[in-house]
């Protein structure tokens, strides 16, 4: 336990921090017109 909490425990911690630290800062990289929310077609209600 002591291995985990000294070792693995701060590396995931550390490897999760920098996926999220990647696909933030991807958007950077993606076409103007990719990075906007998707269009949301309008359907008609019959």
């Amino acid at each position: 336990m002591t291995f985990f909490r000294q070792h693995i425990a701060p590396f995931l911690i550390v490897l999760i921090f920098v996926v999220a630290l990647v696909a933030v800062s991807a958007r950077i990289f993606i076409p103007m017109d990719m990075a906007q929310p998707a269009p949301i077609p309008s359907q008609s209600v019959s």
